[in-house]
């Protein structure tokens, strides 16, 4: 099992979850409204933290847990419609499962995403 969080413009998530709902055995997507900054940090001008200054950018989060089997198609449809080719299009990280427990059924495994 796999989770893989995404994190993207935020007008770039309806061409996302079009792309997420055409794959085959994935099971469901969370989202959540999230403000950040990357290695531009916003702005040209220097952060002055002490006045709380800094230039968010929103942007939304992706976590999505699936099979090892749909994982590289996850990948290309998160890719295929994050992609704008400008900077700050956002980033992609999977890490391994070790476990998963549906609360209202106790089933467990694959079973459980």
């Amino acid at each position: 099992m796999k989770k893989i969080e995404a994190y993207i413009k935020t007008h770039q998530l309806n061409e996302v979850i079009e792309r997420l709902h055409l794959i085959m055995g994935l099971t469901g997507v969370s989202v959540v409204d999230i403000k950040g900054f990357g290695r531009t940090r916003g702005t040209n001008e220097q952060v002055q933290i002490e006045d709380n200054s800094i230039n968010w950018i929103p942007h939304v989060k992706l976590e999505i847990f699936c099979s090892n089997e749909i994982k590289d198609k996850v990948i290309k449809a998160i890719l295929e419609g994050a992609h704008t080719g400008l900077r700050a299009d956002g980033k992609i990280y999977v890490s391994s499962v070790e476990e998963a427990i549906r609360i209202s059924t106790k089933e467990s495994g694959i079973a459980a995403i």
